[in-house]
């Protein structure tokens, strides 16, 4: 079924929506949620609060994208699941790991200012990723939004793990310039 169908079931509330959506989506939020929970249960557990947030969040919100607003969805609980979950214990997971590697060239969020302008960091670094030739971007936003696994990565753009690390690291650091050019400090 087509997407804009399913947001219109969404909008006149439409209880078959969610049947739709986890037909045609289900498996795709779950792997976001496994990439990041690596458990099946947990996974399907994020899986159903998916549908829950959507089902509260259409309306208001229109996606143009429904499939990345699924993403962003999934992937958003993931997170809070996984902090939760590792709140007292840390230790040096796939996901902990891809975030650390981000760490170093995103600005602090601890300050006011900070958080009124994460609309515009957002902006920044949508920008930055448009910049990029495809398939940096794509290896880009497979390691750090989809938290997937550089061996993985490596094997799908069929490129040496090393090359993979070198794409990532030199994507960071020119990451980080554009930021500071935009004035975001790192």
């Amino acid at each position: 079924m087509d997407d804009r169908r399913i947001v219109a079931m969404y909008l006149a509330r439409e209880e078959q929506a969610l049947e739709v959506t986890a037909q045609k989506y289900g498996g795709y939020c779950k792997s976001i949620a496994m990439r990041i929970l690596e458990s099946e249960q947990d996974a399907d557990e994020c899986v159903n609060d998916t549908w829950l947030r959507i089902w509260n969040s259409i309306p208001p919100h229109m996606p143009k994208h429904l499939k990345a607003f699924l993403a962003k969805i999934t992937r958003n609980l993931a997170f809070d699941r996984y902090r939760r979950q590792t709140a007292q214990k840390r230790g040096s997971s796939a996901v902990e790991l891809a975030l650390e590697e981000l760490e170093a060239c995103l600005p602090a969020n601890n300050t006011p200012e900070a958080e009124y302008r994460g609309e515009e960091l957002k902006q920044s670094i949508n920008r930055f990723l448009r910049a990029l030739p495809e398939r940096d971007c794509n290896i880009f936003l497979r390691r750090y939004f989809y938290t997937e696994e550089i061996g993985e990565i490596a094997e799908r753009y069929g490129l040496k793990q090393e090359n993979v690390r070198l794409i990532l690291s030199r994507t960071r650091k020119k990451l980080k310039n554009h930021l500071e050019k935009e004035d975001f400090t790192v």
